[in-house]
């Protein structure tokens, strides 16, 4: 049974958060809070935990359309090929923030994505999960953690979230309520930026 864990997004502790890593360093999957729904996450270094995601999801991993979520720009060229200027402005404008951004992958993406020409870059505006990410080192595998319910979509209430996922993932996290509007999703790998989904964030920094 997952573990549930309670973690404060104003001042996220330090203790806490090294809970969490640990877990996700020992191939763990964690549901977590961001600025939009809460996510379903792993190590991008771990492909057991990738697998284990891709099979929760029902998708093949190298066909799966999961999100890296970094802490900040710095990890863009880890994964990213060369960006214009045009691009990286729309980045700072809207970072850290409720979008996911489509760029072009480079050589060096997980072997489980090699296929991949692109990649979706979230860097989410919350505490708790841009901490995660820094005390790990690396950047997470994410996808959102939809509900079966078309009409509600997103499980909102933390303890909900435990109830239905606590024997599928090893930790959960409460970090409060969450959103229930995924993020804007933006993909910047051509020459025109293209709004492939509208959600929180404003489409109005484009």
């Amino acid at each position: 049974m997952a573990e549930f864990i309670k973690i404060y997004p104003d001042k996220p502790s330090e203790a806490a958060i090294a809970k969490v890593v640990k877990v996700l360093q020992n191939g763990g999957l964690v549901i977590y809070p961001t600025d939009t729904v809460y996510g379903l996450g792993c190590d991008i270094t771990n492909s057991r935990a990738l697998e284990r995601i891709a099979k929760i999801k029902g998708v093949k991993l190298e066909k799966a359309n999961f999100s890296f979520i970094c802490h900040d720009l710095s990890n863009l060229s880890d994964y990213v090929r060369q960006i214009d200027t045009a691009t990286f402005k729309i980045l700072k404008r809207a970072l850290p923030g409720p979008y996911t951004f489509i760029l072009p992958g480079n050589n060096n993406l997980p072997k489980e994505f090699k296929k991949k020409t692109t990649v979706g870059i979230r860097v989410p505006d919350n505490a708790i999960a841009l901490e995660i990410v820094r005390q790990l080192g690396n950047p997470i595998v994410s996808t959102s953690i939809r509900d079966e319910d078309d009409v509600i979509e997103y499980t909102t209430d933390p303890e909900l979230i435990f109830e239905k996922w606590q024997n599928l993932v090893d930790m959960i996290i409460d970090g409060g309520y969450g959103d229930n509007i995924g993020s804007t999703i933006i993909d910047l790998s051509e020459h025109e930026p293209v709004i492939v989904r509208e959600g929180k964030g404003d489409i109005g920094i484009l």
